[in-house]
């Protein structure tokens, strides 16, 4: 994430001290620019859903910048981790027990709990964000709901952006598939979403041996 006079990285810090104090942002991530909130700021959490006009029931996905974001948020079940060894960090979703604690928008139901969406992302600019506000973020698409993706901040929504604390432009993100979204269960695998990672793959990566 070096771009010579360090003005990214300040835009970076910039941005993770508006999360911080409870804001909503835009910022790119291994696929498609995203909408940032701490995960574990309920109030924050509340207002991207409302930016966003995301309807209810439809859960926020997100990412980390360690495992340890992940875990902070997530239970790795053992095939879960296989996957995390194999396919992370990258646009692998997984969709798996959730902590306690996190706000409803966040997570589904299996029928066995809630459940969270998270992946450990391999965009420099989102990990560094996610490292310098202190944990993991709300990676839901930044569009408003119905719209395609942005993969820079120039396609970002006018509408979008006036409702938004912040827009960290850090050039084009790389666009083309979003992740992959698989759900965990057991040893089982869902496919929720078809994306960038082949779900093929992503089952010959789950298999012991």
């Amino acid at each position: 994430m070096s771009d010579g006079g360090g003005a990214l990285a300040a835009r970076v810090a910039e941005a993770a001290a508006v999360l911080r104090r409870g804001g909503v942002i835009a910022y790119p991530t291994e696929t498609f620019y995203g909408l940032g909130a701490l995960a574990a700021d309920a109030s924050a959490v509340e207002r991207l859903v409302a930016v966003k006009g995301r309807p209810d029931g439809k859960p926020l996905p997100l990412l980390g910048a360690t495992i340890g974001q992940v875990e902070a948020v997530a239970e790795l079940t053992p095939l879960a981790r296989r996957l995390a060894a194999a396919c992370w960090p990258g646009p692998l979703t997984l969709v798996v027990p959730a902590r306690p604690g996190l706000h409803p928008a966040i997570g589904g139901d299996s029928g066995g709990g809630a459940t969270v969406g998270v992946r450990l992302t391999s965009s420099p600019v989102a990990a560094a964000l996610a490292a310098a506000a202190g944990g993991a973020l709300v990676a839901t698409s930044a569009n408003l709901a119905g719209q395609p993706p942005a993969a820079s901040a120039a396609e970002l929504d006018p509408t979008l952006v006036a409702r938004l604390d912040l827009v960290l432009d850090a050039g084009p993100a790389p666009g083309g598939l979003p992740s992959t979204v698989v759900a965990v269960t057991g040893e089982a695998l869902v496919l929720l979403r078809a994306g960038a990672i082949p779900f093929a793959a992503v089952e010959a990566a789950g298999r012991v041996g």
